[in-house]
């Protein structure tokens, strides 16, 4: 039993480019909107420019029903565009915010922000956020936790073995 699944779209993500009149920062990028599969590449409106990326594929895997638990236990469930600045030659010299990855867990999110990487949220549509919650429901197992006695609890031979361990005579 395969208990991986993906979206059965493809989805496109938009970004939007805003010109700034400010002395530290001249332009400023949103992620604006994750849509089902569309062709294109721009659009300018008036200070804004908005650029359209194809081809993404919003996969869900059983390691990570933690972070998409997290995700749906959110006031906002979301998604999460990990994207980094970039020229490439449609787009001239002009760096343009360029979507890397996509997903739906909270946990990867976190990965990629702990490694420097730039990640922007969306809220989520009511039928992705379902799509979502039954994949979690299905797979989703909390931790359990174990009570742990600590040493000095156990007494005699417990305590001298911490105290062993301290002193580094193990």
């Amino acid at each position: 039993m395969n208990k991986s699944t993906s979206l059965p779209f493809a989805v496109s993500i938009v970004m939007q480019r805003v010109v700034l009149r400010n002395r530290w920062q001249s332009v400023q990028w949103k992620l604006i909107e994750v849509l089902p599969e569309m062709v294109g590449t721009s659009v300018v409106d008036g200070s804004a420019e908005c650029y359209l990326f194809s081809g993404f594929s919003v996969d869900l895997f059983v390691d990570e029903t933690p972070g998409y638990f997290l995700n749906l236990s959110a006031d906002t469930p979301c998604w999460f565009v990990m994207w980094r600045l970039d020229t490439q030659d449609e787009f001239g010299e002009q760096e343009v915010a360029i979507p890397k990855a996509i997903t739906l867990s909270y946990n990867e999110a976190a990965r990629w922000m702990d490694a420097g990487e730039q990640v922007d949220t969306l809220e989520l549509s009511e039928e992705i956020a379902a799509w979502l919650a039954a994949y979690t429901q299905e797979y989703y197992q909390p931790e359990v936790k174990k009570k742990r006695k600590h040493p000095s609890f156990e007494g005699g031979e417990g305590v001298d073995k911490m105290a062993r361990a301290e002193s580094g005579k193990a």
